[in-house]
């Protein structure tokens, strides 16, 4: 029986790579005390959910593993089709075939906490990182769908590498000569795709947090221009401010709902 307490043992887990771990619950497994007992069955259920994330995120790798044969395979994705103000923001991101990130997914499924926390980690291993956006005079020049599909343009031109595919969420970009794979809810489906989304979303919001300070009453840092109660409120009381989409809030600001 181990003389070391349980608290010592806690911390001796802590500082262990989930590869070391296995062969220090076998080393403990003789040890009957009820709170080595605890820890171990902790060690051994966050071992199961890291191979069950692991198996996740290999999943959503088909799209990679199918076109393989591709050297530079590129996820596109937006952030801002639907906000009342600001722009939309697209990126491009080439992810080295055997890039493995865990907890990667739609960007819209993870805390704020947690896309800034993959988005260092999406731009450190990536091969190539492209943003690209419109903003809101662009978007009410040529409609929002056309300047989504600018930024996403200017997104793929952004990038350092050629790519010589593109995984796409859900839409096929006209004007570019890159092969294009549209995919259904890709953000949730495609490493590349996430990894984009995520890019995407934090320059976004970070964009947006900015604006706040520029245009305070609107509600920015919290709604992201999105039309929130107090953000159309605040529009009706306050008027437009320069980043809003005029072609967006003409019924707010006539009072109809």
């Amino acid at each position: 029986m181990s003389l070391k307490s349980v608290s010592e043992i806690k911390e001796e887990f802590m500082s262990l790579t989930p590869e070391e771990i296995p062969d220090r619950i076998r080393l403990y497994a003789d040890d009957g005390r009820k709170g080595v007992r605890t820890l171990l069955a902790a060690q051994e259920k966050k071992l199961i959910r890291l191979r069950e994330e692991k198996e996740r995120v290999e999943q959503m790798c088909a799209y990679e593993k199918k076109y393989s044969d591709h050297a530079m395979i590129c996820g596109i994705d937006e952030v801002g089709r639907g906000p009342l103000a600001g722009p939309v923001v697209a990126g491009a991101v080439i992810l080295p075939k055997d890039c493995r990130i865990l907890y990667i997914n739609d960007s819209k499924k993870l805390s704020a906490a947690k896309r800034e926390e993959l988005y260092e980690i999406i731009c450190a291993e990536a091969v190539s990182v492209g943003i690209g956006m419109a903003n809101h005079t662009r978007i009410d020049e040529i409609n929002i769908l056309q300047a989504t599909y600018e930024a996403m343009r200017e997104a793929v031109s952004h990038l350092s590498v050629a790519p010589d595919l593109l995984l796409n969420d859900a839409v096929r970009i006209p004007g570019v000569s890159v092969p294009q794979v549209p995919i259904i809810k890709g953000d949730a489906k495609s490493i590349s795709i996430a990894a984009a989304s995520i890019v995407a979303k934090v320059v976004r919001d970070r964009m947006m947090t900015e604006f706040a300070g520029i245009y305070p009453g609107y509600g920015f840092e919290s709604n992201k221009g999105y039309g929130s109660k107090e953000h159309m409120e605040a529009l009706r009381r306050l008027g437009p401010c320069p980043i809003h989409r005029r072609s967006f809030i003409g019924n707010i600001l006539s009072g109809e709902s």
